[in-house]
């Protein structure tokens, strides 16, 4: 005798009933690779780097790192050139520095050498002329005797020059002399230059060798225009020496 089960509308299929349908299903799946298609991928496959956000972040990464480095480099480059302009503007003003000492020690050299030329030169007292009377001649128109100086030979207002640098100690008249000067030399020596015309300088100035003192004239005892010149040891009359030998010790040719 047979069995039949009733399949009511509103009857759930027994258990028995479900995993065997639900086991049939699985096992075609499977049969067909339907499971192993679907299944397989989801199963096996490993999550990619772009899945997990790790490749991005690694990438910004190595961007800024060398955004970072480029600025650093910059940044160290731009120092060493700051550096070797402070150097090389450092270096300029030593040299400049240097160069001004240089020069000033120039100048200075050049100024000793001048004042020692200025005060070393010596000239005749008249330019192109000649001694007209010697020193130590003997006639009576000198109230010693003899003549304390030379003479030299000069028309009346040619012009009488210091022989060398010192100071104007006397500017004026002096008697026999006429209008004189007297100049005490650097050397601590003094000269005179007597019978003049004019005298265009005064006492306390200063003078260089060549500098035009007076013009020559006859003025005091004298015979006729000329220049006397004496070379002392002092400033007074009677402290007389060899003006020619004075002259000459001095690279003046007489």
């Amino acid at each position: 005798m047979a069995f039949t089960r009733a399949t009511g509308k509103h009857r759930r299929p027994g258990r028995i009933h479900r995993s065997t349908v639900r086991a049939a299903g699985v096992a075609t799946l499977t049969t067909t690779g339907v499971l192993g298609t679907l299944a397989a991928p989801a199963l096996a496959a490993e999550p990619s780097p772009e899945d997990t956000g790790l490749t991005p972040v690694i990438t910004l990464g190595d961007s800024v790192a060398q955004e970072v480095g480029a600025q650093a480099d910059a940044q160290r480059q731009a120092a060493e050139d700051a550096a070797a302009r402070e150097k090389a503007e450092a270096d300029a003003r030593q040299r400049a520095a240097e160069a001004a000492e240089q020069a000033r020690e120039a100048k200075e050299r050049a100024a000793r050498a001048a004042e020692r030329k200025r005060l070393t030169t010596y000239v005749a007292p008249v330019s192109g002329s000649y001694v007209s009377t010697a020193y130590r001649a003997s006639s009576g128109l000198w109230s010693s005797g003899t003549h304390t100086g030379i003479d030299f030979h000069a028309a009346s207002g040619t012009a009488v020059h210091a022989v060398g640098a010192g100071t104007v100690v006397e500017a004026g008249w002096g008697g026999a002399y006429g209008n004189q000067v007297v100049i005490k030399m650097h050397d601590g020596t003094y000269t005179q230059y007597g019978h003049l015309s004019s005298i265009g300088v005064s006492v306390g100035q200063t003078v260089d060798p060549g500098e035009q003192i007076a013009r020559s004239g006859a003025t005091g005892n004298a015979t006729g225009p000329h220049l006397h010149f004496e070379a002392r040891t002092g400033p007074e009359y009677g402290s007389d020496i060899d003006p020619v030998a004075y002259l000459r010790s001095h690279g003046v040719t007489v």
